[in-house]
């Protein structure tokens, strides 16, 4: 017995101590086995020629590194002076520490209860002894699975069955008291049971709900769109063959993890743009309908008006391109819809008529070189550079001239009454002339055509002697310098 138990503790050390290396027990799934090879018994006979032994089992994955098999045996074992038929049931354990696609090969140690019964006996048998009886014996071993198809594995083993009674071989033996144990070569054939309910490639779907779909079982993204196949087909319900679903040139994965638009519809937000323009030409939120808020949908901003479905106002003319199109019916692309003096925004403020010329002030003309203009009824905030709304008007007729005559630059001049220190009068009228020109740019009229310089009190028009002087000073000037 002793030199039993050093074999098998030898063999269950080696299953743990070798590489855990990727096997796939868990991919194949259970399967049923059918062997065919031979017998040898051990220990007395001098003369144990090899016999028939068959066994079929039922093999059931634990992990991909470990496999149980259920498997009930049939053979003999047999020499010069004796017979044993053989029936063991056995529970072995499979360990692979390595496999590749191809090749398995593991060891096995397992536990076996067996009924034995000497069909010849010899003329001299040990004491006591049982001609038939139950026993107990553990089977160590190893072999390699060769996978033919996806159907049939070519199993090759082999194992020493080490039993607890010495009566399987009667013979006298006196210089042996170990108990019999028994050999076992093998070849056999393993057939996956339901190879439809695996999941090979860890995605979700099983084989068979792969083959239906026609997706790769091998392959956990089918379509490489960055989405699984499972979650392509069981969450979210697109097409795992199909790297953009709803062929709104956004991929799924974009779609679901990016952007949170729907993958199954090309327009998310039914603005009329597709999510793919939405996102990659147009630079619009597609999942709102109308971007800039100005009351017309991205969509009728691109196809129909050709605004900037960024920008509410596009023609800065102060009115929303939805008010513009859906209530004044003036033209979203023209500042001045009517081509008279008063863009469209100023016009609607002061109650005109934004499609009628006529009421608008005449025309400015374009100032020559070198001649100055004071912009009257431009008003700031007392000792500040803002600008007050009162300034609206003054202000759209010098953007009017400017629009009309793209050709010409001015120097925007700022200049103050004689209250308070000149440097701090300087100070203001700087910012007050730079809060202009900050304007017109705002409106669209090139930088490169202005100008802003500060003059202080310099060059007064008026007594500031007098408050209607004073006012008269605190002014803002165009000259024209090209």
């Amino acid at each position: 017995m002793n030199r039993n138990y050093q074999l098998v503790i030898l063999a269950l050390v080696s299953v743990f101590i070798l590489s855990t290396a990727y096997a796939q027990y868990k991919d194949i799934g259970p399967r049923f086995g059918v062997y065919g090879g031979a017998a040898l018994g051990q220990n007395e006979s001098e003369e144990s020629p090899p016999c028939l032994f068959g066994r079929v089992s039922l093999g059931l994955p634990i992990s991909n590194h470990f496999e149980a098999e259920l498997a009930l045996g049939l053979g003999s074992i047999r020499g010069d002076d004796y017979r044993t038929a053989l029936v063991p049931f056995d529970l072995q354990l499979r360990f692979a520490p390595l496999s590749s696609t191809s090749f398995i090969p593991y060891v096995l140690a397992g536990a076996e209860m067996m009924n034995y019964s000497v069909e010849k006996i010899p003329a001299q048998t040990r004491t006591n002894f049982k001609a038939q009886d139950w026993t107990f014996g553990v089977p160590v071993g190893a072999g390699i699975e060769v996978r033919l198809t996806e159907q049939i594995y070519l199993d090759l083993q082999g194992a020493e069955h080490f039993t607890f009674t010495d009566y399987l071989n009667p013979v006298v033996e006196y210089q042996d008291e170990q108990d019999d144990s028994y050999a076992t070569a093998l070849a056999g054939f393993r057939f996956p049971i339901d190879q439809g309910n695996q999941d090979k490639d860890k995605d979700g779907l099983t084989s068979k709900q792969e083959k239906e779909l026609g997706t790769n079982p091998k392959n956990p993204d089918t379509d490489g769109d960055g989405l699984n196949d499972g979650d392509e087909y069981l969450k979210y319900h697109t097409d795992p063959l199909k790297v953009d679903t709803d062929g709104d040139g956004l991929s799924d994965y974009d779609e679901v993890m990016t952007h949170h638009t729907d993958p199954l519809k090309a327009d998310t937000d039914s603005d009329g743009l597709n999510d793919g323009q939405e996102v990659l030409q147009h630079k619009t939120d597609p999942l709102k309908a109308d971007t800039d808020a100005d009351g017309l949908n991205d969509g009728q901003e691109v196809n129909t008006y050709h605004t900037n479905p960024l920008k509410a106002d596009t023609d800065s003319d102060g009115l929303k391109d939805g008010d513009e199109v859906l209530k004044y019916k003036t033209d979203p692309l023209k500042i001045d819809t009517d081509g008279g003096t008063i863009n469209d925004g100023v016009e609607v403020d002061r109650g005109t008529n934004p499609l009628d010329p006529g009421d608008d002030i005449p025309k400015a003309a374009a100032p020559v070189i070198g001649a100055k203009i004071v912009l009257e009824g431009i008003v700031f905030k007392t000792g500040s550079s803002q600008i007050l709304p009162e300034s609206e008007e003054p202000l759209n007729q010098s953007l009017q001239t400017l629009t009309e005559n793209p050709d010409i630059a001015v120097e925007i001049g700022g200049y103050t009454d004689n209250v308070g220190s000149k440097a701090s009068n300087l100070k203001l009228s700087q910012a007050r002339a730079e809060s202009v020109m900050k304007w017109l740019i705002d409106h669209e009229i090139a930088k490169e055509r202005l100008t802003a310089k500060g003059f202080g009190p310099d060059n007064p028009v008026a007594s500031n002697d007098t408050p209607e002087g004073r006012q008269q000073n605190r002014r803002i000037e165009f000259v024209r310098t090209k």
